[in-house]
């Protein structure tokens, strides 16, 4: 080979390999981007790692196992559409152990077959009988590890009696490894997410619990006069001759009282119902009121009069109005429950709403006339388990600020003079 030939093969040989480098970001790049768009939903990431598979080593099909107690459970796989359906309506959903799958796994290294057909009778089960009858003979299965341990494994798949050269299975093995982290990393976000919508759900159930006795009153409110005009509606039927005008009324009365009362429990159930997070334009406003109604009756057994102060016009807000709704209520609760031993002072709240234009959000306030804050508690309010309540848990701020930060907005606190306090949150508007 003269210098000439042996400079282009040289050159050949980086272009391949740049070109390699540039596909394998391009895939990783990829599965890093359908994390950042569906940070709660797996499958467009489980689809993202498969697509990005199938390009770099050139496979037909590839399937996606995730490990459980019994076995490799398969959730995604892609490629030809033939191939996709006839393996997904043959294939077992669990890779119990014991498998052909579940063995390679174990071994914690990639297995490499040639040719399926030719695979010894030893290592043979039922995948691999269902494999080999849609047409499936190449195939690569690269275990995926974390820590050692085994986080599941990714199977590409070829029609052709054609081998993955070493160049493709070490591509593919960088990729996997890459995969893996993108895969834990997505799996630990969505497992601390459940246990902070778990948490908040508690809290909000221990807050609605507090207010057992408001709730009590608001419902048997409109019960009891539903009942009275009811009984004023047999008056009126039994005189002689019946006033049904009057009837009329008092049906129209007892209508209005019912469904006041039915509005009450669906403000209860909607708060204390544990159901996933969603964004939804929301009136923050009218979100806002069904929580001031929710607890009037709490103000007025600890005699705080209550004063609401809304802009007019206000944008709606983007978030996940129960999630909202359950900040507001923690901190309306707490400004009561802060004025409840003041003594002969007066006990104000006041709850107020306007427009930060400048930074395009919605800023909520919530005053009240209590003691106020010390330099200590105020650094400390929102730390995970600190409280100033003899019977507090300290997880209600620290929750609120968590909802807050997840909705783009910020909490805090201000001491007023020459006696209250001022909690503040923004949400971004609309």
């Amino acid at each position: 080979m003269n210098e000439s030939t042996h400079e282009e093969s040289t050159a050949s040989e980086l272009q391949d390999r740049v070109t390699e480098l540039i596909e394998q970001q391009t895939a990783i790049s990829e599965v890093l981007r359908a994390i950042a768009n569906s940070p709660h939903d797996l499958q467009p990431i489980f689809d993202a790692i498969l697509d990005s598979s199938t390009r770099l080593c050139r496979a037909d099909v590839v399937t996606l196992r995730l490990s459980e107690e019994r076995g490799l459970r398969l959730v995604a796989m892609r490629g030809d559409p033939l191939l996709v359906s006839h393996l997904w309506s043959s294939f077992p959903a669990l890779a119990e152990k014991g498998s052909l799958q579940s063995r390679i796994a174990t071994s914690r290294l990639p297995a490499h077959i040639p040719d399926l057909a030719a695979l010894e009778i030893d290592h043979r089960d039922g995948s691999w009988i269902t494999a080999v009858n849609a047409g499936y003979r190449a195939t690569l299965i690269v275990p995926l590890l974390k820590d050692n341990k085994i986080v599941g494994t990714i199977t590409l798949g070829r029609k052709q009696v054609q081998p993955f050269t070493d160049k493709q299975i070490s591509l593919f093995m960088d990729f996997a490894a890459q995969a893996t982290i993108a895969l834990e990393s997505t799996r630990l976000e969505r497992q601390y997410r459940e246990a902070q919508m778990a948490l908040a759900h508690a809290n909000r159930v221990a807050t609605m619990g507090q207010l057992t006795a408001s709730i009590t009153h608001e419902v048997n409110q409109p019960i009891t006069a539903a009942v009275t005009y009811a009984l004023a509606a047999r008056r009126f039927l039994s005189a002689d001759p019946p006033n049904f005008r009057e009837v009329d009324d008092a049906l129209s009365l007892i209508v209005k009282e019912g469904n006041r009362a039915g509005e009450v429990v669906e403000r209860v159930r909607a708060l204390v119902k544990k159901v996933p997070a969603r964004k939804d334009a929301v009136a923050i406003d009218d979100a806002l009121l069904e929580v001031i109604a929710l607890t009037r009756a709490e103000a007025v057994n600890n005699s705080v009069s209550v004063r609401t102060q809304f802009a007019e016009g206000l944008p709606r807000v983007q978030g996940d109005r129960v999630q909202l709704q359950q900040v507001m209520l923690n901190l309306i609760i707490n400004a009561i429950q802060a004025m409840s031993g003041i003594g002969e002072s007066p006990r104000e709240l006041q709850i107020s709403i306007d427009a930060v234009p400048s930074e395009g959000s919605v800023r909520v306030g919530v005053r009240d006339t209590g003691p106020g804050l010390s330099p200590e508690s105020r650094s400390r309010l929102f730390e995970p388990f600190y409280t100033t309540k003899p019977e507090g848990m300290g997880m209600g701020l620290s929750i609120c600020r968590s909802i807050i930060e997840a909705h783009g907005g910020r909490l805090w606190a201000i001491r007023c003079e020459p006696q209250g306090a001022l909690f503040q949150f923004t949400i971004p508007a609309d």
